[in-house]
């Protein structure tokens, strides 16, 4: 399918303005561009390949003759629009947490799998942002070695809080250096030069909600009761999320076998080399599109077990980059995509 009319809901957030700059740089069949949001930005205009395009107010009606949404706008519009839309003809594509566990609704990263867009009911969720980067170095080991267990630790950026987050960082930090003190809105503690052992809320098994869905969803993708423990932290970074894994898997695969399978699977770059203290940074990964792995080691503690660091661009490949990426399997799909 060529020349669609593609939707983005939640335009002018973070995430939709990177979709935004991501379809225009992988030059994708747009041939109308519809972009939605709250009523509050119906005067904001946008760019588009050359052209200004205004933005339009989400309502019922907005789906008409429209062939892919992208959403980005909160898990209560999810719920509410995204239903509507489907029922329209028009395939979903959600970025919110809203229909990731619902079981009829596939979770995809194209790279790991597309295969479950073939079974869509016009909803296709996109998964958490530091479970997508997670997935990506996991797929190749898990294929060549199944693992048996993941102890996972997330140094995760501020924008994965929204923009008013980063914000909030910005100011504060240079509040403090000032001497000020400003009451934190956005975090439970102030955020600069500090670190939260909290995103998200804490739930019954003293597991935050982000942790649980890194959990569920990491073996929702890879189709397996993956034993999985984590713990997700809020750093004072703008962009770009980290992840410290312990990989243990059922049979030994040495760091050249693991570096080898990383290497050849699309969308991660190896950047391992600790003889000239070359690895991957949140700062040096932002505004780029794979999910960079270094740190490659043997666990000195445990039999067939890697520990492995995994740094990705939240904003992209954790969010607007693989929703792209769904819509573009989609065009590919022998059948309409509606």
């Amino acid at each position: 399918m060529t020349d669609i009319t593609l939707a983005i809901v939640g335009a002018t957030g973070l995430v939709g303005k990177e979709i935004l700059a991501i379809l225009e740089e992988r030059k994708f069949p747009v041939k109308n561009l519809v972009l939605l949001a709250s009523k509050r930005s119906t005067d904001t205009v946008l760019s588009f390949n050359g052209s200004s395009i205004k933005v339009k107010e989400l309502t019922q009606d907005s789906f008409q003759n429209v062939d892919i949404a992208l959403f980005s706008a909160g898990s209560s519009i999810s719920e509410k629009f995204a239903p509507i839309a489907a029922k329209s003809g028009t395939v979903v594509v959600d970025n919110t947490s809203f229909f990731r566990m619902d079981p009829s609704v596939p979770l995809v990263v194209p790279e790991v799998n597309k295969h479950a867009l073939k079974h869509h009911n016009g909803i296709i969720a996109n998964p958490n942002c530091s479970t997508a980067q997670l997935v990506m170095a996991l797929k190749p080991i898990h294929d060549y070695a199944p693992i048996k267990r993941l102890v996972i630790s997330t140094y995760q950026s501020v924008s994965g809080a929204g923009k008013e987050a980063m914000m909030e960082l910005e100011n504060h930090s240079r509040y403090l250096i000032q001497g000020k003190v400003a009451d934190p809105k956005e975090f439970s503690h102030h955020m600069p030069f500090n670190l939260i052992p909290q995103i998200d809320v804490f739930e019954d098994n003293a597991y935050t909600k982000e942790e649980m869905k890194m959990i569920n969803e990491t073996q929702k993708i890879l189709e397996t009761e993956i034993p999985i423990t984590a713990t997700a932290v809020r750093v004072p970074v703008f962009v770009s999320h980290s992840e410290a894994v312990n990989i243990q898997t059922d049979k030994p695969v040495s760091v050249e076998k693991c570096r080898e399978l990383l290497t050849n699977f699309p969308g991660v770059t190896v950047l391992d080399n600790i003889q000239e203290q070359e690895y991957p940074t949140p700062r040096d990964v932002s505004g780029k599109d794979d999910v960079y792995v270094g740190r490659i080691r043997e666990d000195i503690s445990q039999k067939n077990t890697l520990e492995c660091w995994i740094v990705a661009d939240n904003l992209r490949k954790g969010a607007a980059l693989n929703a792209v990426q769904i819509a573009e399997e989609l065009i590919k799909l022998p059948v309409n995509v509606a």
